[in-house]
Parts: C-alpha cells; sequence; structure tokens
C-alpha cells in the first residue's frame, strides 16, 4: 500500500486529502484492456466513479471510451480529449440543453431510458437536422445480488425502459424519423461479486435481442453494462478485479452473433487505486466505554459509509505501537450517521496519526460535497508524493513505475529496455531530472517515455 511506504512524508501535506496510486492504476488498465481483446469487447469507463483529470489522463491513453451520466460528464470527457464517437450517455434525467450537446458532438449512443425520452430525442435531432444514434436501455428485471441502493435492473427500478414498454411501442419507435436505434443497453447493479449474476443477465440480453430483431429492429451493439465489484475486504488480497472471468462469462452465455459487445467499468477500475488519508483529531471514551477516533475527514469526503453503510478497510500508517485496540472512527460532520467502522482494530491510535481508508478511488471525492461548509478535500498523485519522499524511496517509487511501463511494453509505449541497470542510472541523476520522470507518468506522458541501454546506460525524457 502507497500510504505505509511513504507515511512518515505524509505528514507534509494538509489533510485530509486523496492519494492515488497511479502504477496500480496503469496495471490495472493493462488488464482490462488485454483481457477484453481477446473477446474483441469494447471497454467504456463510467467516469462519475472519479473524474480527477490525472486519472483520466491515463485512462485515456489505453484507449478507453466514456460512459456519462450526466451533461457535466459529457462535457468533461469531451474537455478531457476523449473521442465523441467512443461515448455512451446515459441516466434518466436528461435536461434538454444536454441532449442538444450531446447531439451536437455526435456521441456514439445516447442511451434512452424512457419512451417519452425518445420522443424528446427525435425532435431535438430534427431541429438539429440530423439522425442521432440511440440505444434503448432496457430494464431486464434482474436480482444483482448486491446492496439494494446500487442495484439498477430490478422491474421497479427507476432506471430503464421495461421491456414490455419496448414491446408496445415498436412500431412507434421505427417510426422516429430523426434517431437511429443501434444498440440495446442494460445495466443491473454495482459492486457485483458473484458472477453468476451475469449468466442470468446474458441469457435476458440473448432473449431480447432475438425478440427484438423479429420485430424488425437491427443492432450494431449490445451494452451489458458494468457493475464488476472489488474487494473492500481485504484490498491487498486482490488489487485487480477479476476482469478475466467476468469476460469469460459473457463470452460463454452471451450469444448475440457478431454484434459489438461493450462494457462501462467505473469501480472497478480506479476504486482500489485511491485511499483516504486523514489525521486523527481527538480520543474519547463515551459513556458505554466506546472509544472514539474522531478525524478530519467526514462523510463530505467520503459519503459512502453514512449513505449505503459501505465497509472500507482502514489502517493506521504512522503508528509504530505493537499494542491493538478497537475504535469507533468518525469523521466531523454533524450527523450522527457519519462514521467510517465501528469497533475496528487498529495500532493504539493518537492524536496526529495519520489513517489511511482505503479502495476510495471510485465514489469518493466524485461524490464529495461542502456540507457544514467544508473544503473540498486535496489530491495527491505520485508527483507529489515522490516529491516529498527520501531520495532513496523517491528512486524505488521511480522504479516501480517504469516497471509497471515494462509491463505494457507490447502495446508499444516502452522500447529497448534493459531494467537491470535503471535503479544505478536513476540514482547517479539529479532531483530535477527525476522530477521530469515523475511528471511524464503523472501527466499521462507514458507514450513519449523511453528506456535506453547502450554501453553507458543513460534515461531519456523527451
Amino acid at each position: 500500500m502507497l500510504s505505509r511506504q511513504i507515511a512518515p512524508r505524509l505528514r507534509e501535506f494538509e489533510t485530509p486529502f486523496y492519494l492515488y496510486d497511479i502504477a496500480l492504476l496503469r496495471q490495472t488498465l493493462e488488464s482490462v484492456v488485454s483481457e477484453s481483446k481477446k473477446y474483441d469487447y469494447k471497454v467504456h469507463y463510467a467516469i462519475k466513479a472519479n473524474y480527477d483529470d490525472h486519472l483520466l489522463a491515463v485512462i485515456r491513453e489505453y484507449g478507453l471510451g466514456i460512459d456519462c451520466a450526466s451533461g457535466n460528464e459529457l462535457r468533461k470527457a469531451v474537455e478531457a480529449g476523449f473521442d465523441p464517437r467512443g461515448i455512451v450517455y446515459a441516466g434518466v434525467g436528461k435536461r434538454d440543453k444536454e441532449l442538444r450537446y450531446a447531439i451536437e458532438q455526435g456521441i456514439m449512443a445516447i442511451n434512452c431510458e424512457s419512451i417519452e425520452e425518445l420522443e424528446l430525442v427525435d425532435l431535438l435531432a430534427a431541429e438539429a437536422g440530423r439522425v442521432t444514434d440511440v440505444a434503448l436501455r432496457i430494464n431486464p428485471d434482474i436480482d444483482p445480488k448486491t446492496n439494494h441502493c446500487i442495484d439498477t435492473g430490478q422491474a421497479d427500478s427507476k432506471f430503464g425502459i421495461s421491456y414490455e414498454e419496448v414491446l408496445a411501442h415498436a412500431e412507434w419507435i421505427k417510426s422516429l424519423s430523426h434517431i437511429s436505434i443501434v444498440g440495446i443497453h442494460l445495466h443491473i447493479g454495482s459492486q457485483i461479486r458473484e458472477l453468476h449474476v451475469f449468466e442470468n443477465m446474458c441469457h435476458k440480453v440473448n432473449a431480447i435481442v432475438a425478440n427484438l430483431e423479429a420485430l424488425g429492429f437491427s443492432f450494431r451493439f449490445v451494452d451489458v453494462g458494468g457493475g464488476l465489484g472489488i474487494n473492500y475486504d481485504v484490498p491487498e488480497n486482490e488489487p485487480i478485479p477479476n476482469f478475466a472471468s467476468l469476460f469469460s462469462i459473457v463470452h460463454t452465455h452471451l450469444q448475440v452473433g457478431g454484434r459489438e459487445v461493450h462494457f462501462e467499468f467505473g469501480r472497478s477500475i480506479v476504486g482500489e487505486c485511491g485511499e483516504l488519508i486523514t489525521s486523527v483529531l481527538f480520543n474519547k471514551t463515551t459513556a458505554t466505554g466506546r472509544k472514539l477516533v474522531i478525524v478530519d475527514a467526514s462523510m463530505t469526503e467520503l459519503i459512502r459509509p453514512a449513505l449505503y453503510g459501505s465497509y472500507h478497510n482502514i489502517e493506521n500508517v504512522t503508528s509504530e505501537a505493537e499494542t491493538r485496540e478497537k475504535y469507533t472512527v468518525v469523521g466531523t460532520a454533524c450527523e450522527s450517521t457519519d462514521v467510517f467502522d465501528e469497533n475496528v482494530t487498529l495500532r493504539t491510535t493518537r492524536r496526529g496519526d495519520l489513517l489511511s481508508i482505503k479502495s476510495a478511488g471510485a465514489y469518493g471525492m466524485s461524490m464529495a460535497s461542502r456540507y457544514n461548509l467544508h473544503d473540498l478535500p486535496g489530491a495527491l498523485g505520485p508527483e507529489a508524493v515522490c516529491a516529498a519522499a527520501p531520495r532513496a524511496d523517491r528512486v524505488q517509487h521511480i522504479v516501480a513505475m517504469l516497471r509497471c511501463a515494462v509491463d505494457i511494453a507490447r502495446v508499444g509505449r516502452v522500447k529497448d529496455v534493459a531494467l537491470d541497470a535503471v535503479p544505478r542510472v536513476i540514482a547517479e541523476k539529479s532531483d530535477a531530472f527525476m522530477q521530469r520522470v515523475e511528471s511524464a507518468f503523472v501527466g499521462g506522458a507514458c507514450a513519449a517515455f523511453k528506456v535506453r541501454a547502450a554501453a553507458h546506460p543513460g534515461l531519456a525524457v523527451q
């Protein structure tokens, strides 16, 4: 875990803040890209999970599309340099101005979630003098076996059009002259760990596609959503989600001919690469004997525990105490539900210690608020982290980033690599040089980064 490795230097930064492990993000992206290519699947990143500019720059390098759920998310994706032709726009309540912008940008598809929305998109496209590509988001009525707050595919959900309603309006939908129905979109929920649920989804999709095509529809792609969960309980045991198993299940059970198959991943791409670092303000004991640790983060920085009852592993990353005690970790917001965890075992914890709330890369910063007029949290990537670290640790971190780059050499980002010489060469370089290397990685410039080995090995940043 990155925070434990550099814990003493983290005191130089004002808490709370998010700490992102860009090397782990790259490893995760390499996994999802390499596994999806086995079946020629298309992957979109669900930008609602985290829209940090540094993270988006790295994600863009790997050729992912974007899944948006609001007009501002759509605009963010476009301004971040993602190709509009790889952007899909979902969401149950799109505003007229947001739909006009989507039509103007010529995105891959607007995922329509009601009959009235189909009618409106057809009208707005006519006003623009265009024919707009649309996907039908159909509610498949599947129990995803996840937290009820984040299931999206059961019959009474607000998401999607019921299959029965699509059948009832099939002829009318086909008559709309300024939209082209190019795809089917389904999404059954988030943080799904029971992968057999996806088998049920595939069988539903097979039936829906076959029946609608019998009615005269023709689909270019099928978007089966995302929802793959991460290991919040013991993140160290599974830092990269099991994309291979999910893709294998879909490949085995989905039967949609030669149509493109698309996925939307958010949490599974960025969830494990982020930690929320927070300082202990006070310790106190209640009248019932409960030991409280009060930290300077709260539900305003990470709302998931208060909103969903979600669990995040917590560690005291600065305490060297051998003793451990049970604590309830609470935040500063004026809400009784502002509790990160109860009866968590930590090294003996004192005022000024730093705690890491793990697996916070998804739906942390993107859901932050200014309730109680709290400041929004900052964010640190490897550039700032390395700059704060002792030189020896800094060298090793750069080496780790380079090793990650070597892992992706087969897609052409790194050439002529001789890693055995790298640690010594880096150690001989100036701090200014190391800063340039770190900036290259953070800024998404890995494609321009080359490691060369010759008679006298050296490094060059272009």
